[in-house]
């Protein structure tokens, strides 16, 4: 019995192309690098949640 397997050799875009979800994964990805950027510069800044927030309501 022969197994055919759809994806084989072929690149994880691709996939997500053919399961037309492709925009959504990348604009959850690129969320997710910056919420972890600012997150990495808050602490870098001994910033809290609640004065990052105060301080962008100021600009």
């Amino acid at each position: 019995m022969v197994m055919k397997r759809k994806h084989i050799g072929s690149n994880f875009d691709d996939f997500l192309k053919e399961e037309g979800i492709l925009s959504e994964v990348q604009a959850t990805a690129a969320k997710r690098v910056i919420a972890y950027q600012i997150t990495q510069e808050m602490k870098k800044r001994n910033l809290t949640k609640s004065k990052f927030a105060r301080r962008k309501k100021l600009r």
